[in-house]
């Protein structure tokens, strides 16, 4: 991960383009990026907000943790994308409900508040990317809530298996993170899985062995 060009970021962020020059290249300073590696904190809850993320390589996670120790992802931000819980913080001035860390290496500018405050108020192609996105984030968050509400979580593994492609790297841990449930239970599921011949399991790997089998599982009724 080098410098960034304004091209690259005004692809990525094409509501930036109205920026005035001099903000534009403060962002592309590379005293004003920051590259982390993967599995850096970059927010953490109760925390008062930073700024306003601006991903341009990698991708942050952002979770929420329960008292119990329990934690639950609620949405990734890539390239292009934007953060809610940054955007919520920004505009309620509140503190961070959640907690964000890199999930690969990052590469990300901040806008900072005064700043982010002042492309709301007077640039109209940045207000309508935050709001744009505000929305489709919160429909996403709505999804979640009704797939823990309302569907079994071998329903919702055997989803996240056949959104994850036949050669999946990951531990049970981090499954069982991705579904708001806990190791145990998820690994329960998967050896019922392997059973069934569905999957093949092996050390942080699962491999899809009946796909057909696991979209029955994941289209079947509730009982």
């Amino acid at each position: 991960m080098g410098t960034v060009t304004r091209e690259r970021l005004l692809t990525l962020y094409p509501a930036l383009a109205d920026l005035p020059a001099a903000d534009l290249d403060r962002l592309l300073q590379p005293a004003a990026l920051l590259h982390l590696p993967a599995g850096t904190r970059i927010f953490a809850e109760r925390e008062p907000c930073r700024g306003f993320p601006l991903v341009v390589d990698g991708s942050i996670k952002v979770v929420k943790t329960a008292p119990s120790g329990r934690e639950m992802l609620l949405y990734r931000v890539a390239p292009g994308d934007s953060c809610i819980i940054s955007s919520s913080c920004l505009l309620g001035r509140t503190p961070y409900t959640a907690r964000g860390e890199s999930e690969s290496a990052v590469t990300l500018a901040v806008l900072p508040e005064a700043l982010f405050e002042r492309l709301l108020a007077e640039h109209r192609a940045f207000r309508d990317f935050v709001f744009h996105l505000l929305a489709e984030r919160i429909a996403d968050l709505m999804q979640r809530v009704e797939e823990v509400a309302f569907h079994r979580l071998d329903q919702r593994l055997a989803r996240l298996l056949l959104a994850r492609g036949d050669d999946i790297h990951a531990t049970h841990q981090a499954l069982a993170d991705e579904l708001g449930s806990v190791r145990e239970i998820v690994s329960r599921l998967l050896k019922g899985f392997a059973a069934e011949g569905l999957v093949e399991l092996g050390r942080e790997r699962i491999l899809l062995r009946d796909r057909d089998g696991l979209r029955r599982v994941a289209d079947s009724a509730a009982g």
